[in-house]
């Protein structure tokens, strides 16, 4: 299944790179989607920089044929190779089950501010079940996606 989804950031490239590149902004996050753990790492914040997002959420609100997929729990985590202030590989995995994500993200400039896109293909290999996950992983993802761009928006006002 081909993800993507668009955030809107009334900053530069090079601002909305920098609050990607800071772990304190990803635990925050993580602490608006609720998360019952977390932990945020980022090596490099020159031109290029690694980050890994581990967290852990309660798998309350998925349908029941999800759960027995995923149990009480939904582990992900979220590794992003920065090649340059504007492009990087993105994999999103849930460890130990046959899902992930594979893709990109991208931040381009648009007029005054920024378009960070992250896109990708989002894979469950589950017979049967398989295309009903990927949609409840990729409708996930997006509200994720939300959270850190309200999250992204206020780290942005402040700093």
């Amino acid at each position: 299944m081909r993800f993507e989804h668009e955030l809107r950031y009334d900053a530069p490239p090079e601002q909305v790179f920098a609050m990607l590149g800071d772990a304190t902004f990803r635990e925050r996050v993580c602490e608006a989607q609720h998360v019952s753990e977390a932990t945020a790492t980022v090596d490099g914040v020159d031109e290029t920089m690694t980050v890994h997002v581990d967290q852990k959420r309660p798998s309350d609100g998925i349908p029941s044929f999800a759960k027995k997929f995923v149990g009480d729990q939904i582990h992900i985590v979220q590794h992003e190779e920065w090649s340059s202030p504007t492009d990087a590989a993105l994999d999103v995995s849930i460890p130990g089950k046959p899902g992930h994500l594979k893709g990109s993200v991208a931040l381009r400039p648009d007029g005054d501010g920024t378009v960070e896109t992250v896109s990708g293909e989002l894979r469950v290999h589950l017979p049967v079940v398989g295309g009903k996950i990927e949609k409840l992983i990729a409708d996930l993802l997006g509200e994720a996606l939300q959270a850190e761009q309200r999250v992204g928006k206020a780290w942005l006002s402040e700093n």
